[in-house]
C-alpha cells in the first residue's frame, strides 16, 4: 500500500458498500413459496455503528432491486441505501453532493465487475478475499475475510486503526 493510499484513508468521511458478495455471501436463498432470503453478518452491523461513532457515514449500494437490502440498511442505521443501480459510478456525483464529500473522501468495498468503475474514482478501496480477480487487483486493501462473513467489519476496523490509533480501542 502506498503513502498516497494511506493519506486517502485518513481523509475518509463516507464508506460505500456493495451488498451481495460483501454484506452477504452472494447466495440467493429461495423458499418453496418463492420468498427470497439473504444472510447478513452481525459483525458488519457493528462496523457501521463504529464508523458512525467516528463521524463516518455509511451507504449501501446494490445492483439488485432489493427490499431486503433496504431493511438491513435501516436495521443497522446506514445513512442511505440505493437499490437497483445498474451503473454504480453514475451515483458518485449524487452521493458526493448529497453528503458534501469529494470522491477522495470516500472508501468503497466491492466484490465484482459492476463495482470496478466506481472503485477507480474513490479515495480508498477494499475487497473480500473471494472477489473477482480484477477487483482484487484494483483494491487498496485486500481483505482476508469472505463476503458475508464480516468483511465489512474488517474494512471498518482497518479504517479505524489507520485514522486514529488512540480511537481503535474505544469501540
Amino acid at each position: 500500500m502506498t503513502q498516497k493510499n494511506l493519506k486517502n484513508l485518513k481523509s475518509i468521511k463516507l464508506v460505500i458498500t456493495d451488498v451481495d458478495g460483501v454484506l452477504t455471501d452472494g447466495g440467493m436463498y429461495y423458499s418453496e413459496t418463492g420468498k427470497i432470503f439473504k444472510k447478513f453478518n452481525t459483525k458488519d452491523g457493528m462496523g457501521v455503528e463504529i464508523l458512525h461513532n467516528l463521524g463516518i457515514k455509511t451507504i449501501f449500494l446494490t445492483r439488485e432491486n432489493s427490499k431486503i437490502a433496504k431493511l438491513r440498511a435501516k436495521k443497522v442505521n446506514a445513512d442511505s441505501c440505493y437499490v437497483n443501480i445498474k451503473n454504480k459510478s453514475s451515483m458518485l456525483k449524487k452521493i458526493c453532493s448529497e453528503f458534501h464529500v469529494k470522491p477522495e473522501n470516500i472508501g468503497y468495498i466491492g466484490d465484482d465487475l459492476n463495482d470496478l468503475e466506481i472503485m477507480k474514482q474513490v479515495g480508498f478501496t477494499a475487497s473480500p478475499i473471494d472477489s473477482n480477480k480484477a477487483i482484487r487487483k484494483l483494491s487498496d486493501l485486500k481483505c482476508k475475510t469472505k463476503g458475508g462473513n464480516g468483511v465489512f467489519r474488517e474494512f471498518a476496523d482497518f479504517i479505524i486503526d489507520n485514522i486514529n490509533k488512540k480511537t481503535s480501542t474505544k469501540y
